[in-house]
């Protein structure tokens, strides 16, 4: 089994792209939230997930199911990140960093649905995406609730969460942390996670930023069934 986690914003339907490539061996879950607080969102990954499925999350999807498997290690059989972090480790910066996510979230709690994703759409993140690919991800966007998205910030924002880097040194199964060429931040980490863990490996997939499963969806889905076959 494998379970696809969304990343922040999106509904599980936006890795439905990636997941409909991959052979009709591996059946695959796309998880949809309905719990928006770090806890809650890891209880719905356990209850999700059979015993030896592999996890794949982007983004804020990806430092879930990484916080998930080193919960339950026993439990999986593999990782799969795409444009996600183990953590910020150096302190000022993610101080800085839960502050500037508290007033977002402050924000949000009182802005429309329609601004919040008028101004997260307009992010440097996601410069090289497409007029056409924004809109296919717009739906999704707007389905939140802003006082949902506003929790999400506040308990599983980069700010908030400790680093996990030290914790991949014991984690004994595959990882594959995947990342957009165009995305160089997320390649640095990408290398990073695949340095530290015992098992890991990265791939990086040309002519793509933040959003690799939305942009190469194709590439994104050979990368996964290939990892499937060593898992």
């Amino acid at each position: 089994m494998v379970l696809f986690i969304p990343g922040f914003m999106q509904r599980g339907d936006a890795w439905r792209p990636v997941a409909e490539l991959l052979p009709e061996r591996y059946p695959s879950t796309l998880l949809d939230h309905r719990e928006h607080t770090f806890e809650g969102r890891l209880a719905e990954i356990a209850a999700a997930a059979e015993d030896g499925a592999v996890l794949v999350g982007y983004s804020l999807g990806g430092r879930l199911a990484l916080r998930a498997v080193l919960r339950e290690p026993a439990r999986y059989g593999g990782l799969v990140t795409l444009s996600a972090t183990a953590g910020l480790d150096d302190p000022p910066i993610r101080s800085a960093r839960a502050e500037a996510d508290e007033r977002l979230a402050a924000w949000m709690e009182a802005a429309s649905i329609e601004d919040i994703v008028g101004i997260w759409e307009r992010q440097p993140l996601f410069a090289d995406q497409s007029e056409a690919l924004i809109e296919e991800q717009r739906p999704g966007r707007l389905s939140h609730d802003p006082r949902d998205l506003a929790m999400l910030l506040r308990t599983a924002g980069q700010g908030v969460l400790d680093p996990v880097w030290h914790q991949l040194l014991t984690l004994d199964l595959p990882v594959l942390a995947i990342a957009g060429a165009r995305d160089e931040g997320y390649v640095a980490i990408a290398e990073r996670i695949a340095d530290i863990a015992p098992s890991g490996r990265a791939a990086i997939v040309a002519d793509a930023g933040h959003a690799a499963q939305l942009q190469r969806p194709e590439e994104v889905a050979e990368l996964i069934a290939g990892f499937l076959r060593t898992v």
